[in-house]
């Protein structure tokens, strides 16, 4: 499958939200797939001054929705550091160097969800949060994302077979020992995760 633009994934969200569904009443939680060609985490940096925008695969993904209690949904996510990119060669090779990511020794990077705040309307979207641990070169910190889980557009209510989890939120690299570059680089990144799932 070609792999699809960053514009193109986004595009992409312009569907539905999902909210908890009286019909899905007694309904077991149900366990996703990773749609991997349709999945990445985009990043923006500071370099010099200028805000420049990188992104690594997600390597695998472990989804589970409650359709009855969406707040007992989880997530859990491991990116592709080893396949990182910054936009600039010698900026992607600074990015995986041992003084920031340190890809040979810390190939990934996990996100675990440890709680999920529904938004409005009982959605996970409008403002709704996920709680979790995030690991990076292997120090793991608590942090909150933002976070919206949509279906297609034009499904029924009631189908979940396809879904689309956005998660946005900002980390300092410190927090983590990713010092390196901090004269060139601010220490806040953006983080903007795009997940594609399918019913497993």
């Amino acid at each position: 499958m070609p792999q699809l633009t960053r514009r193109a994934l986004i595009a992409g969200l312009a569907v539905l939200p999902v909210a908890a569904h009286p019909l899905a009443a007694g309904a077991a939680p149900m366990r996703y797939a990773l749609l991997a060609a349709q999945s990445e985490v985009g990043f923006v940096y500071t370099l010099a001054g200028v805000a420049t925008k990188g992104s690594m695969p997600v390597k695998s993904a472990k989804v589970i929705i409650d359709p009855e209690a969406l707040q007992r949904s989880s997530i859990d996510v491991v990116v592709d550091v080893t396949r990182a990119r910054a936009g600039m060669i010698f900026a992607t090779e600074a990015l995986k160097a041992a003084s920031v990511l340190d890809a040979r020794r810390h190939p990934t990077i996990r996100f675990r969800s440890t709680a999920v705040r529904l938004g409005g309307q009982g959605r996970l979207s409008d403002g709704a949060k996920i709680d979790g641990a995030l690991t990076i070169r292997g120090v793991t910190k608590p942090v909150t994302l933002n976070a919206a889980l949509f279906r297609r557009a034009g499904s029924d209510p009631g189908d979940l077979s396809r879904l689309s989890f956005r998660v946005k939120g900002q980390v300092r690299r410190s927090d983590f020992g990713a010092n390196g570059y901090a004269d060139l680089v601010r220490d806040e990144i953006d983080l903007d995760i795009i997940a594609r799932v399918a019913l497993a």
